[in-house]
């Protein structure tokens, strides 16, 4: 401790000068300067005090922090000063540490003490907290002695205010954290919706404690006529702010979903959306559906990283497809792409947490996920599980990670016989109604469904041929579809004008086609078709 540097300021203590010999001034200013008041020739010199000038025991004694003095190796006590008795009470000198300082096996201090003799060295912890509240942060300094041999000077400072502010200001952002992790739980589906040729399983991981939590979300949109919508995206940024944000863009993107537009047109919608929402918040998204007809996803994406694809025979491929800027940019016009998702196969979708890395480039990771993925096999949601473990996401990863893993299952066996599709090219013509009954009429049969559900089959198939006889134009197409909980009958045409249902009046002859379908079918729906054209459908649901 360097007593000369700071014991003018204590009370008592002045430094005392005088005018010494001429041979003196070039030592004193030396080590301490050119006194202010001395000529310049040097005639005088400053009469240094040496440290056994100073109190020393009443110095310690006036120290604000905790001071104890121990010696030997069972740290038996010397010296405590006023400060460290206020504290703690009085110690009697001679006692050793361990008897008579509670307070030292609270802070650990008889571990570190041993340290210091061993060693040598200083050593210091920092807020340790003891039993009554009291917060230190101690330091044991080696002190020699040539009569006593080796021994410890403590100093402990009082950091109870610092460490109940760093408590409180800790608690106040766990409760911020756990509020913005609580917002962006409610706004993800709480259950996936499962369509009846996909298996999918998600999972979402906020990041570490001390992180606030992202915009990562995703969502499973069923779209009628067994096909499905699937959505991953991330909104840049942290906080409440950006949950918020992704609450509303996946609320918007379910809507969207409703209109059954292509993928390029609903992330062209989303960008304006964005831009309006919050101008400072930019968000990446993917957009894809599946039609189990055709086998492929057709997507869209809006910044976001490719899709995988795992083949049955454990062969990965990535969507290679157009990719726009982010949403919220604007000024651009998004396309579609597509990637095939054949029976056996597996997509993935996920955020950048999921292979993002520091000092690495973000392909590295992607490249990662795809040898983890080309290795992984199982139910969607162990595939999740799997994917986790080998990117190395754990409870102390420093992002936020959403993953949605999508599964074709390949079926066999009796499995297979609960799915089937049949089709018929609908010529015009006065004979394409009675054509269109009659093949649906057989194919419910083969498919042996009830007498009552075929019945309604039939007159659906009616009633949507009819319509498009009317109302559309060739090239026409009547599919029936059947899987293990619903029959869909769909009927598509070249004439791009939507259907409506409106109320007929009681002299009108037609418009009830669509009132029909909607009456007795459990849903129905329309969309346009790529390239122009139209397909109406509707589902019945299968007794259990």
């Amino acid at each position: 401790m360097n007593f000369t540097r700071w014991s003018a300021r204590l009370p008592g203590t002045q430094r005392r000068a005088a005018r010494g010999t001429e041979g003196s001034v070039p030592a004193a200013r030396g080590e301490y300067g050119q006194h202010p008041e001395l000529p310049d020739d040097g005639a005088a010199a400053a009469d240094v005090p040496a440290l056994e000038d100073f109190p020393v025991r009443e110095l310690l004694g006036r120290l604000p922090g905790l001071v104890a003095l121990v010696y030997g190796s069972e740290h038996r006590i010397a010296y405590v000063n006023d400060a460290y008795a206020a504290a703690f009470g009085p110690r009697p000198a001679g006692a050793t540490v361990a008897d008579t300082c509670p307070e030292a096996e609270e802070l650990g201090l008889l571990p570190l003490m041993d340290q210091v003799l061993r060693s040598g060295k200083p050593r210091t912890v920092k807020s340790r907290r003891t039993r009554d509240g009291g917060s230190y942060t101690v330091t044991c300094l080696p002190v020699d002695s040539p009569r006593l041999g080796g021994g410890v000077l403590v100093h402990a400072a009082d950091v109870t205010d610092h460490a109940d502010a760093a408590e409180r200001l800790r608690a106040s952002e766990r409760r911020h954290r756990e509020t913005a992790v609580t917002l962006q739980r409610s706004l993800l589906p709480q259950e996936l919706e499962q369509p009846d040729d996909l298996r999918i399983a998600a999972t979402y991981q906020p990041g570490v404690a001390d992180a606030a939590v992202g915009g990562d979300w995703y969502d499973v949109i069923t779209l009628g006529a067994g096909r499905t919508a699937l959505v991953i995206g991330d909104v840049m940024g942290r906080g409440v702010r950006a949950a918020a944000v992704m609450g509303q863009l996946r609320t918007a993107v379910r809507a969207y979903a409703r209109l059954d537009l292509p993928p390029h047109e609903v992330l062209q919608l989303l960008d304006g959306l964005a831009a309006e929402i919050d101008a400072s918040q930019i968000a990446t998204c993917v957009y894809a559906i599946h039609d189990p007809s055709e086998g492929k996803l057709v997507y869209a994406s809006a910044g976001h990283l490719p899709i995988l694809v795992r083949d049955e025979d454990g062969t990965v491929r990535r969507a290679e497809g157009p990719t726009g800027p982010p949403l919220g940019t604007g000024g651009w016009q998004h396309a579609s792409g597509s990637i095939a998702l054949p029976p056996g196969s597996t997509a993935v979708l996920y955020t950048d947490g999921l292979v993002e890395r520091r000092r690495e480039d973000i392909d590295e990771g992607v490249a990662a996920l795809a040898r983890a993925l080309s290795g992984a096999d199982g139910t969607p949601q162990v595939v999740c599980d799997r994917l986790l473990r080998a990117l190395g996401v754990t409870a102390e990863h420093d992002d936020d990670v959403a993953v949605l893993v999508v599964q074709h299952p390949s079926r066999r066996g009796t499995d297979a016989e609960l799915f089937h599709n049949a089709a018929l090219e609908l010529l015009g013509g006065v004979e394409a109604a009675p054509r269109a009954r009659a093949f649906a009429s057989g194919v419910l049969s083969s498919w042996r469904f009830p007498v009552e559900l075929r019945d309604l089959g039939v007159l659906a198939t009616s009633e949507l041929v009819a319509n498009s006889l009317q109302h559309g134009t060739p090239p026409m197409r009547l599919r029936l579809r059947r899987t293990d909980r619903r029959l869909i009958i769909e009927v598509t045409d070249g004439d791009d004008h939507l259907p409506r249902r409106r109320r007929a009046e009681t002299e009108d002859e037609a418009g009830r086609g669509i009132s029909i379908i909607a009456t007795i079918a459990s849903s129905w729906g329309s969309r346009r078709t790529p390239g122009g054209g139209k397909a109406v459908w509707c589902e019945f649901a299968l007794p259990d």
